[in-house]
């Protein structure tokens, strides 16, 4: 009788944690979004990355979504390939506005001729999210 209660309770304790996997994680999309863009990058798929842009995306100074087109087209033309190597990355949401997100990281990019552009250091970079629907979407990314 009491390995029946014992497996009853496992039992009950599996059934919950195999329920809460299924279960949307917020931060777990969050870091697969960030991790499609770095692939979608690497990859050279513009039509992918401004897919996965905010309809209202801006960059630095009022840089818009067809600058990130233009400047990725360019990029991806004139390296033969891009790596983007991620020193540190660390995304949150918050926990005041749950459908907001934010990723800091230290960035080097690399092409066939080394460093896009020529520099040793990495750049700190900033990127805001926002989820829409089940979609974290960057509508924000500013760089030193």
């Amino acid at each position: 009788m009491k390995h029946r209660s014992f497996l009853a309770l496992l039992l009950l304790a599996l059934a919950f944690t195999l329920s809460a996997c299924g279960r949307d994680d917020p931060q777990a999309s969050l870091e697969a979004a960030v991790q499609k863009l770095q692939d979608n990058l690497e990859a050279k798929d513009t039509s992918a990355v401004i897919d996965q842009l905010d309809a209202g995306f801006q960059a630095q100074d009022g840089l818009d979504r067809e600058w990130a087109r233009k400047t990725m087209t360019l990029m991806f033309l004139r390296y033969a390939s891009v790596k983007v190597i991620a020193v540190t990355r660390k995304s949150s949401i918050d926990p005041t506005a749950p459908q907001a997100g934010l990723t800091q990281a230290q960035v080097l990019v690399t092409g066939a001729q080394g460093l896009i552009p020529e520099r040793a250091a990495p750049h700190e970079v900033r990127l805001e999210w926002r989820r829409v629907s089940d979609e974290w979407k960057p509508t924000r990314i500013t760089w030193d």
